[in-house]
C-alpha cells in the first residue's frame, strides 16, 4: 500500500486488511477520508469500472485510479441498513435501496463495453435445475421467461443488498459500493435484497411479503414480476452455494425461494 499512498499524497487513516478479492486501507485525500484499493480478482477490477462509470451518482465516487488500484470515498455515517433491518426500521431500510438502484439504473451514459449480459448469471442455475430438478428447476423455468421477456436492460449493481450500500453522511447520503460486471433487467438489482438479512424460521414468509409490498410500491415494479425474479434470484444464489460446496449456505436462498413459490410466483406470466 506504501508506494501508492506516496503516489497520490494520502495519509494512513488505519490498518490494511484483505478481502478474498482486494487489498483495502483507510486513508486521508487532501485530508478528507478515503479507501485505497487493490483489486486482486479480474471481476472486481470491473466492479471499479462500473464505479467510475456511475461518477458518485448513487454509487461511492472514484477519486483516482491507475490499473487494478482504486482510490474511492469512504463511507463515514453511523447508521446501518443491516441495523435498520435488525431493529424494526426493514421498510426504510427497504426504501433505501429501492432509491439507490433508481439512481444507479436511471444513469444516462452510454454504459461501459464488456458488461456481461444477466443470462450469463444463471447458466449455474440451469445447471443446477439438470442435475437436481425440484425448486432449482422450478426456479430456472421462471428465470428463462423473465430473461427472454427482458426489455431495455441496463447496467446493474448485481450484488444490492443491506451489506453493499452504506451511509457515507448528511452531504452524500446512502451510496453502493462493490458493483459486478453485469447488465439486464432492474428487476433483478431488486430481489438481490430479498436474502440478507432474512432468516430461516417462522417469520420468513411473513418478513418476505411484507418486503415485497415495500419494494414494489417504491420501485414502481408490478408485484407479481417482482416476485418472480426473487424466485430466479434466490434460485441462482443458492445454485453458486452448490457450485462453491456450501450446501448449508444454500437453504436460506432456498427457503426464500419456497415461499416466493407459495406466494405464486411461478404463476407470472410477462
Amino acid at each position: 500500500m506504501r508506494p501508492w499512498r506516496r503516489h497520490w499524497g494520502l495519509q494512513a487513516d488505519g490498518a490494511a486488511f484483505d478481502t478474498p478479492s482486494s487489498a483495502l486501507q483507510p486513508v486521508l485525500h487532501a485530508g478528507a477520508p478515503a479507501m485505497l484499493k487493490l483489486a486482486y480478482d479480474p471481476e472486481e477490477r470491473w466492479g471499479g469500472v462500473l464505479t467510475r462509470w456511475w461518477d458518485g451518482d448513487g454509487a461511492a465516487r472514484v477519486l483516482a485510479s491507475e490499473g487494478h488500484v482504486l482510490l474511492i470515498e469512504r463511507a463515514t455515517g453511523r447508521d446501518s441498513l443491516l441495523a435498520m433491518a435488525s431493529d424494526g426500521r426493514d421498510d426504510r431500510a427497504c426504501r433505501i435501496l429501492c432509491e439507490v438502484a433508481r439512481r444507479l439504473h436511471a444513469h444516462p451514459a452510454v454504459p461501459p463495453d464488456g458488461l456481461q449480459p444477466l443470462s450469463m448469471y444463471f447458466e449455474s442455475l440451469a445447471q443446477a435445475a439438470r442435475d437436481h430438478g425440484g425448486l432449482y428447476a422450478r426456479a430456472w423455468r421462471i428465470a428463462e421467461g423473465l430473461l427472454q421477456a427482458t426489455v431495455d436492460p441496463v447496467p446493474l449493481h448485481g450484488d444490492l443488498h443491506h451489506e453493499n450500500v452504506l451511509d457515507f453522511g448528511p452531504q452524500r447520503g446512502w451510496l453502493a459500493i462493490d458493483p459486478k460486471r453485469v447488465i439486464g433487467d432492474r428487476g433483478y438489482d431488486h430481489a438481490t435484497l430479498f436474502g440478507d438479512p432474512l432468516q430461516l424460521g417462522r417469520e420468513l414468509p411473513r418478513r418476505l411479503e411484507r418486503r415485497l409490498q415495500v419494494v414494489a410500491e417504491t420501485s414502481g415494479l408490478a408485484p407479481a414480476r417482482l416476485l418472480a425474479w426473487i424466485a430466479a434470484q434466490q434460485g441462482v444464489s443458492a445454485a453458486w452455494h452448490l457450485e462453491d460446496d456450501e450446501p448449508e449456505q444454500a437453504q436460506l436462498p432456498l427457503s426464500v425461494l419456497a415461499a416466493a413459490l407459495a406466494l405464486g410466483a411461478d404463476g407470472y406470466a410477462g
